[in-house]
């Protein structure tokens, strides 16, 4: 009882910080004696075009027993009541805190429902509730990984569950069945990744469980993403809650979206786009997974998925081989600029833990960012600070920069130099009895092996007038291990 009471006093007394500006309003009131065993009503108005709501609750005289259990009904009817167990409260379109049930965001009248079960007699206790109505794209609160500041994040960011076409065997059982989500979390956790993004086909109905899933797993930042499966390609969307159309078609087929429609929507909501798997075919084999997509404005892609797990894992398990995806994340930079390459598992069952591609983190993308939250990530995979580990192994590296005179860049960047001579700094960790290889897009311009641990390796290499794409990775007897990401050079003439 006694653990119970400070944990009450914890949840309602400490500070918390909800979303990153004052509230929009604040309700206020006051109890009492003549208030036990109470219900309460209290109206409030959700203004259009409030994309979710978030309500933080305070209360004083907690150490006096004092209990206001609280719900929400919108217009339409009850949302949910959580009790006097959350202080924070969050209710969506596609998610909302466990306890409360998302939907529609209808604006007019909402209640906030207050019960009291307890108030001693002799007892005056204030209540306040802080009221957020958040627009789309607006943060509202911050992971429980916020904090852990720059470093190299490793993560997952293509992965299934029952809520598409993720399968596993059951309990005692061998015919598989939709697979729960919490399976490939625990995979991933026990793997050491520090984020994954679940991206769904269509689908937003798991965004609600990640949301009650994230304080469990507080070391790892759960983001929400989505793959959007059309006839003419697959890409993930990712960090955007809103349902989307993705029905891109001639009109005259049903069509209501366009690919570049739906980028500008999820940049709009401070999202991020991938390609993926563009190495595969596109036909009866794998309807729409290869990329035909027409009409593409080749700035609103942000990375290319270079390397899938699952379609090298059931191709010929070579990452250099039939569905490659590199040569057209060369072919994407040589044409339109630079992209980002990631590479993703593209797992569909997270109970499997064995030591190949396409299970969770295999691959997995290495960003270095800021910190642990999704902005962050966001930022260094647009700024290409990331590289992709074949074999999810926790401490590999592959990073480097280049200089020409006073110029220089970062993996990721863009190099303007007067001259072609250029030297490159490496750091890199990989096992010992591999090589490090320098290419110019897809020309091999050097190669030597790695003693093994961590390198800082200098290399030097001269190159003739006009633009280059400079890219490293790792091999291990031919076989793909790392992947970096390039530096884009323009040689004057």
């Amino acid at each position: 009882m006694r653990g119970w009471l400070a944990a009450l006093l914890l949840l309602f007394a400490a500070p918390l910080a909800a979303a990153d500006r004052p509230a929009d309003l604040e309700l206020n009131g006051q109890i009492s004696r003549a208030d036990h065993q109470s219900y309460k009503e209290v109206p409030f108005t959700l203004p259009p075009g409030t994309d979710r709501l978030l309500v933080e609750m305070s209360l004083d005289q907690l150490e006096q027993r004092t209990v206001i259990d609280v719900g929400l009904a919108d217009p339409n009817g009850f949302r949910g009541a959580s009790g006097s167990n959350k202080r924070r409260i969050l209710i969506g379109e596609t998610e909302a805190t466990p306890s409360y049930l998302p939907g529609a965001m209808t604006p007019g009248g909402w209640k906030l429902i207050l019960a009291v079960p307890n108030i001693r007699e002799g007892v005056t206790a204030n209540w306040q509730a802080k009221l957020w109505f958040l627009k789309a794209g607006e943060p509202d609160e911050a992971p429980p990984t916020a904090g852990r500041g720059p470093a190299w994040y490793r993560g997952d960011m293509h992965l299934h569950s029952a809520h598409s076409d993720g399968s596993c065997a059951p309990e005692g059982g061998s015919a598989r069945v939709p697979c729960p989500l919490f399976l490939t979390l625990q995979t991933a956790a026990a793997r050491g990744l520090d984020f994954v993004s679940i991206t769904e086909h269509n689908s937003v109905s798991h965004h609600s469980t990640l949301r009650e899933a994230q304080p469990f797993f507080p070391r790892m930042l759960l983001i929400p993403g989505r793959e959007i499966t059309t006839f003419f390609g697959h890409f993930n969307i990712h960090g955007v809650t809103r349902p989307i159309d993705f029905r891109i078609a001639p009109a005259a087929k049903g069509g209501t979206t366009s690919f570049n429609a739906i980028a500008d929507e999820v940049h709009r909501l401070g999202g991020l786009l991938v390609i993926n798997h563009p190495g595969m075919p596109s036909d009866e084999r794998c309807m729409g997974c290869g990329w035909t997509m027409l009409d593409v404005d080749p700035t609103k892609v942000d990375a290319i998925e270079a390397v899938n797990g699952a379609s090298v894992a059931g191709v010929d398990n070579k990452v250099a081989g039939l569905v490659d995806g590199t040569p057209f994340w060369l072919g994407w930079q040589a044409r339109s600029g630079r992209v980002t390459a990631i590479g993703a598992s593209d797992n569909h069952d997270g109970s499997s833990r064995a030591d190949r591609l396409g299970t969770v983190g295999r691959p997995a993308t290495v960003v270095r960012a800021a910190d642990l939250t999704w902005p962050a990530i966001r930022e260094g995979l647009r700024q290409g600070r990331a590289f992709i580990d074949i074999d999810g192994v926790p401490g590999r590296l592959l990073d480097f920069s280049v200089t020409s005179g006073k110029a220089a860049a970062v993996m990721g960047g863009a190099l303007k130099a007067a001259s072609g001579s250029l030297r490159l700094s490496v750091e890199v960790d990989a096992p010992a009895g591999t090589r490090l290889r320098l290419f110019d897009g897809a020309v091999l311009l050097a190669e030597q092996p790695l003693t093994g641990g961590r390198q800082t390796i200098s290399l030097a290499h001269s190159l003739p007038a006009g633009r280059h794409i400079l890219r490293l990775d790792v091999v291990r007897d031919g076989q793909l291990i790392l992947l970096s990401n390039a530096v884009a050079v323009e040689i004057g003439r």
